[in-house]
């Protein structure tokens, strides 16, 4: 059996709480969005990460975000969200977030008003598209 890699991608994104938010960032030294979080929490837990690239704050077709999550090892997943998991949301008409499950209704996001990475409670204000486990199935 492997190990699970969720609380090792749920601390690493807690650990990035405090980050400047950065359209498109991908370093936390210089600023990160919420894809840029996850690729930065994947990574540092050990896990690939491949995220796109050339989007914008508001998306009229994301594309396929099973096959993009795929790219980083990050599968289908289901029943009650569990750490690590990653969440797609829609905030608004034409928007996407992505968001980290750092536990038991905890939450981190690049969040663009704030301007900067952020710990927030669930339940999630908004509608919830999916959820990806890293690096196996259910």
């Amino acid at each position: 059996m492997t190990r699970d890699p969720g609380p090792a991608v749920a601390g690493a994104a807690r650990a990035l709480v405090g980050t400047p938010f950065r359209l498109h960032g991908r370093d936390p030294r210089s600023g990160l969005d919420c894809i840029g979080l996850v690729a930065a929490a994947l990574e540092s837990a050990g896990l690939p990460a491949d995220p796109p690239a050339g989007y914008g704050l508001r998306n009229a077709d994301p594309g396929d975000p099973d096959a993009i999550a795929r790219r980083s090892a990050l599968h289908p997943a289901s029943g009650p969200p569990r750490p690590g998991d990653v969440v797609i949301v829609r905030p608004g008409p034409g928007q996407l977030h992505l968001l980290v499950c750092a536990g038991a209704d905890r939450f981190i996001h690049a969040h663009a008003g704030l301007r900067r990475v952020v710990a927030m409670p669930g339940p999630l204000p908004w509608p919830v598209l999916g959820r990806w486990r890293p690096g196996g199935k259910d």
